[in-house]
């Protein structure tokens, strides 16, 4: 379990990709000791912790765990880089949120957030309470300071809420400060005088069925068959990482099966779906970046 590694800087638009870049440029970037990182990257030093933080968390990058810590980048990190480098695409994001969503090691309070909170309407006291309880349940050895989840669930706020919601007079239009997270639209706030938040449901519209497709055969793990209510429900399925409701889901199932990848059978109270062909992760990957080339 990690908590507060952040820095207490959320992700800004662009750190991502400048992140990409130096990181395809030189594997040691972050700990380089003839280049100061921080003249390097041209942010300060809890910055680079940070970004070097989120490049892992968002599953970007990967370093070993012994040895030189130098950063690469992981499989889904080098399509990124290769085909949505300034993080453009919505996709892209979605892709981002299922792998910091599914990060239970090093991004413990958005795993716990969206695969075993269950409270739809929060505040912070709801939140820091239940997460505790969680830790003390998972691990009664851990001891985690009080400030550290405080400052995961603002961090967890800032990164789902647009800046233009919480202080809607005092955004410069120009201003990088708001997290690309925000465009997909996965919590809002609820009443701002009671400081109190709500799980929001995204339009099935607004996620590709190749990139849910991605995240169904890598849980999965190798079955051919997946009953409807471990889609929606199981800790790092389609349903929990992206907060969807199960007309929603069912929406997004229909247009997969649209694409000849899965068959929906309901039929005999079955209520299952069967993938069709042999992809991975990766797979889905590259034909979601294949099919946004076809449409331009």
């Amino acid at each position: 379990m990690k908590f507060r590694a952040h820095e207490t800087f959320f992700i800004r638009k662009g750190w991502l990709s400048k992140g990409m870049k130096y990181v395809d440029a030189r594997e040691d970037v972050f700990i380089s000791k003839d280049e100061n990182p921080m003249d390097v990257l041209g942010i300060g030093a809890n910055m680079v912790k940070s970004l070097r933080y989120w490049l892992l968390a968002v599953g970007l990058t990967e370093e070993p765990t012994t040895g030189r810590r130098v950063q690469r980048f992981t499989p889904l990190g080098r399509s990124v880089f290769e085909n949505d480098r300034y993080i453009e695409e919505i996709g892209t994001l979605y892709l981002l949120q299922y792998r910091i969503a599914c990060n239970l090691s090093n991004a413990t309070a958005f795993y716990f957030f969206f695969n075993e909170f269950n409270m739809s309407e929060f505040s912070r006291d709801d939140f820091v309470a239940a997460l505790q309880n969680y830790v003390k349940m998972t691990d009664s050895t851990e001891e985690i300071a009080i400030r550290s989840l405080n400052d995961d669930f603002t961090c967890i706020i800032n990164t789902y809420v647009p800046r233009f919601k919480t202080n809607p007079n005092r955004i410069n239009p120009e201003s990088n400060i708001d997290c690309p997270f925000g465009e997909l639209g996965l919590i809002d706030i609820l009443s701002k005088e009671k400081k109190t938040y709500r799980k929001s449901i995204p339009m099935a519209s607004a996620i590709n069925p190749w990139i849910a497709l991605a995240v169904i055969v890598e849980q999965a793990k190798g079955l051919q068959e997946i009953s409807l209510n471990e889609l929606l429900t199981a800790p790092c399925n389609i349903g929990r990482v992206f907060n969807l409701d199960a007309i929603t889901m069912l929406d997004i199932l229909y247009r997969i099966e649209q694409l000849g990848e899965i068959k929906i059978n309901r039929t005999a109270g079955l209520d299952v779906i069967c993938i069709l062909h042999n992809l991975d992760f990766q797979d889905c990957v590259a034909s979601y970046y294949a099919s946004l080339n076809e449409q331009e």
